[in-house]
């Protein structure tokens, strides 16, 4: 009998498997990095990186990316990002291993004990918490921003990293889901894109909101994409038009320049048209120039021969180098009235200022500059401490994550004290941001102000280059009205400060005498109660002291009548079921009574009288939460609604609310169409609520007073079943030509 060969596998046993850093697709990736930092370091020592590669290849062995790849590319890929910027080795280090904590559940200890304490701290703050267990995305969110910003005020390559790991997964959302796609984008917009921008990270900026709008609005940007298309040529022409002659009258006054030209990219354009409500063809600065310079004298000296032969547009001139922006950008920007009729604009600056501008902070951070932490960079992020300040106190993630993303906000307005100093103040401030700018008494006392010499209400908007005066008044305190008016979390969170203080002392009173009357009523005698008994009940209630406990039951938080029933159960018997809301808070109705709204209830509860806010007036599907009135019951607000910052500052008050079961009721919305002004308009915007089976309540259509061009603006209330059946039509309005936007108004 002929002898069996030997099985395949025992052959293929004894040849050991390739390491996971020898897989051709991620040694090659690894290759290209390399490459790129050897193109800067020609003979520095990349040992540490090979290190921190193949460590990392190894504990993202077993897991792959929603594309199918191997984990490991995506880390490269943001080291690459990094190396393209020529970043330091840290940051690249940093890069390799930025989640190995979070997805492999690396030690932190590990990663200081391989790399060194450095690396450690980076990868640590860039971290996020996803972990944790926390009771929504939200509060997952917030905690892991909080955790970010405190990592940034001791090593701001924790921002770098993370936006160039943001970067690269923008480039690789295809592979999720369309809702995951569209919540990213819109993180990435409202948090990662204004901290770019505040550290003066022009190039990153720039590329996270045309990836995040892609995503975010992909009808919005593909319009826009496709009306750029159709004008590349001649607006190519243009511009290489406009550069031969600026370098033409330059040239003859002697100034040394290089000139480059530029579109105004799509984010920049949606935002431009949504925020004014016009077409393509009214962006004045959809075509530039930049003119790069080596003075600041030459800078202004350009200005000047640009404005002698092109006509400028009156408050189009803005001054930038005097005045640098907050995150130390300087350049001279004006618009003016071209050949042909077309308007553009012009950007003037030094070569320094637009390697600023470009760069930014990361640029203390490259190769061979090392770190230099000087005052440039301590200016910078001087911002980023006084949100650490405040963030500290904050721990409603709602109230944190809406107060960032106003303290983020991108534009600013420069106003001017009498004695000349620069206030810098997010747009729509108002004298009380100024006033508390300036010293928290200033801001308490306030009690008017003068701009350029003028008497104005608070609710003032303020203006570029305005001069403030604030009239003060000693024994004058901060009004509750007052946190619908201000933009700066500094203001919000020192009038919160005093209100919340003053709504205690009231909460304590309430509570104390809520208590005797429940008490007077049950037939317990409080004064035989000890203040020891009363101290363990507001223990149980997860409160400290009884002043805790009073103030918790003046809120609405719990009833009189259970504190009664643990301090006397021989007197007062336990309810069939346990109230979370005190009876002299919200009004109980039975269920079914007039003037409820069985559409939403609160959780744990069925006999409260809860009420839709009419401000925001939330539609089935919305984020809802609501809020503890005395004597009104509970309102129910969007999640969204701008009033729900100023109604929350008592913490104590908000309660979990839920839409009900579905049913068959409706929900009246109000939106408004911005079109052009031609026949056929208003039939088409209706058919679209024909179609989605919408019943309008209301139209009205008129020409906008505010515009000399042929534009229109439609008013409708509709009835809409939730928001699902509210976004398709939306969508489906923004689709017809001639819509320039359409918005829901609350």
């Amino acid at each position: 009998m002929a002898t069996e060969p030997a099985p395949v596998t025992q052959n293929a046993a004894a040849v050991p498997a390739p390491a996971p850093w020898e897989d051709p697709p991620v040694a090659e990736a690894y290759g290209r990095l390399e490459e790129i930092v050897r193109a800067t370091r020609p003979s520095g020592d990349l040992s540490a990186l090979r290190k921190a590669f193949e460590k990392a290849a190894f504990w993202h062995r077993n897991r792959t990316r929603a594309t199918g790849e191997p984990y490991i590319l995506h880390p490269i890929a943001a080291a690459e990002i990094l190396a393209g910027e020529q970043m330091d080795l840290v940051c690249l280090i940093s890069a390799l291993l930025h989640d190995v904590v979070e997805d492999e559940e690396v030690p932190v200890d590990e990663i200081r004990r391989l790399f060194g304490e450095e690396i450690s701290r980076v990868v640590d703050g860039v971290t996020k918490l996803g972990k944790l267990k926390m009771a929504s995305r939200e509060e997952r969110q917030a905690e892991s921003v909080r955790k970010m910003l405190l990592a940034m005020t001791s090593d701001i390559r924790v921002i770098i990293v993370k936006l160039a790991d943001r970067m690269h997964n923008l480039q690789t959302l295809e592979a999720l889901p369309a809702e995951r796609r569209q919540r990213i984008a819109h993180e990435t917009l409202e948090i990662y894109v204004p901290i770019a921008h505040r550290l003066g990270m022009g190039r990153i900026r720039a590329q996270l909101e045309d990836l995040s709008f892609k995503y975010g609005e992909p009808e919005g940007c593909q319009e826009i994409l496709q009306q750029l298309e159709s004008r590349r040529q001649a607006n190519q022409d243009y511009l290489q038009l406009i550069k031969h002659n600026v370098e033409q009258k330059l040239s003859r006054e002697r100034i040394p320049v290089r000139v480059e030209g530029r579109l105004k990219r799509p984010y920049s354009i949606w935002q431009k048209m949504k925020r004014q409500h016009i077409a393509m063809d009214q962006v004045y600065d959809l075509l530039a120039i930049r003119i790069i310079t080596d003075s600041v004298k030459n800078c202004y000296a350009a200005l000047g021969v640009i404005h002698n032969e092109w006509h400028p547009i009156m408050g189009r001139i803005k001054d930038f180098i005097a005045i640098p922006r907050p995150n130390l950008y300087q350049s001279l920007h004006t618009s003016v009235i071209g050949p042909e009729g077309h308007s553009f604009e012009v950007q003037i600056r030094t070569e320094e200022m637009h390697r600023v501008a470009e760069e930014g902070i990361a640029a203390h951070w490259k190769y061979k500059e090392g770190r230099k932490g000087h005052e440039d960079e301590d200016q910078r992020i001087a911002w980023l401490r006084h949100l650490v300040e405040w963030q500290q106190e904050m721990r409603e993630p709602q109230a944190f994550m809406s107060t960032l993303k106003v303290e983020l906000y991108s534009e600013e307005v420069y106003c001017f004290t009498p004695k000349g100093k620069v206030i810098v103040l997010p747009r729509d401030a108002c004298p009380i941001d100024f006033a508390y700018a300036i010293h928290s008494d200033v801001g308490a006392a306030c009690v008017g102000a003068k701009v350029n010499g003028r008497i104005v209400p608070l609710k003032y908007q303020l203006r570029n280059g305005d001069v403030v005066e604030i009239l003060t008044q000693p024994s004058h305190q901060p009004s509750k009205d007052w946190l619908a008016l201000v933009k700066t979390s500094r203001a919000r969170n020192k009038i919160r400060h005093v209100i919340n203080a003053t709504e205690r002392a009231k909460a304590i009173e309430i509570g104390e005498k809520y208590l005797e009357k429940e008490a007077r009523r049950l037939g317990v005698q409080l004064s035989r109660i000890s203040k020891a008994q009363l101290e363990q009940v507001a223990g149980e209630y997860g409160h400290a002291k009884i002043e805790d406990l009073y103030a918790a039951l003046g809120f609405g938080r719990f009833s009189a009548r259970h504190v009664l029933h643990k301090v006397a159960p021989e007197i007062v018997p336990e309810t069939a079921e346990t109230p979370k809301v005190a009876a002299s808070a919200p009004v109980t109705l039975p269920p079914g009574a007039p003037g409820s709204d069985l559409i939403v209830k609160v959780k744990g509860i069925d006999d409260v009288l809860v009420y839709r806010a009419k401000c925001c007036n939330p539609i089935r599907g919305e984020s809802i939460v609501g809020y503890v009135t005395r004597g009104k019951g509970i309102a129910v607000h969007s999640t969204n609604c701008k009033n729900v910052q100023s109604l929350l500052y008592e913490p104590e008050r908000k309660i979990d609310v839920e839409w009900a079961r579905a049913t068959s009721d409706s929900f009246p919305v109000k939106m408004m169409v911005y079109t052009d002004d031609r026949p056929g308009m208003l039939h088409e915007i209706t058919s679209v609520f024909y179609n989605e089976s919408s019943n309008i309540r209301s139209v009205e259509a008129r020409g906008d007073q505010h515009r000399n061009d042929d534009s229109a603006i439609i008013d409708l209330t509709v009835e809409v079943r939730d928001k699902k059946q509210l976004e398709k039509i939306l969508s489906a309005i923004r689709r017809i030509s001639g819509v320039r936007d359409v918005e829901r108004v609350q």
